[in-house]
């Protein structure tokens, strides 16, 4: 058995344990169960579940969510078309979210793939200093994407 302030009380029996507990106004709390013998705590049961809850509250608010943002162009877009999306891309990069970058083929021009792989090669180099990518371009269909992170300082 365990004391509230962490010193050992040895092996004792359960019903004077639960007394000691009891006598003290705070609980009897098995820690090791498999133990042999099991291990038991004298503690506040809802202090330490309190304690706990707000110990994983500061974890999630120091975690930084990254969600995952798409930017679509084709793959007979216009420079300033691209120049435009690209504003997108760096904002969300800002941010710290993941982009996709789709580049969508419709109707022959999926024939034609190498236009497209051309367009997010350009992408891809004008926001190099910016992001990298997470991989190689990719076939998915009609679409050819990449993803990209934010550079780390």
């Amino acid at each position: 058995m365990i004391d509230s302030d962490g010193g050992q009380l040895g092996i004792v029996t359960l019903d004077k344990a639960r007394r000691v507990a009891e006598e003290r106004g705070l609980d009897l709390v098995e820690v090791a169960g498999n133990a042999d013998p099991p291990v038991c705590r004298i503690m506040d049961f809802h202090k330490y579940r309190y304690e706990q809850k707000k110990r994983t509250q500061e974890t999630k608010k120091k975690s930084v969510a990254s969600a995952m943002k798409e930017v679509k162009i084709r793959s007979r877009t216009e420079a300033h078309d691209i120049e435009f999306k690209k504003g997108h891309i760096l904002r969300f990069l800002q941010k710290g979210h993941r982009v996709k970058i789709s580049v969508f083929f419709k109707g022959r021009e999926i024939t034609r793939p190498d236009l497209g792989r051309n367009t997010l090669d350009k992408m891809l180099e004008s926001i190099a200093e910016y992001a990298t990518p997470e991989g190689d371009p990719r076939m998915e269909g009609r679409h050819m994407s990449v993803v990209v992170v934010p550079v780390k300082n």
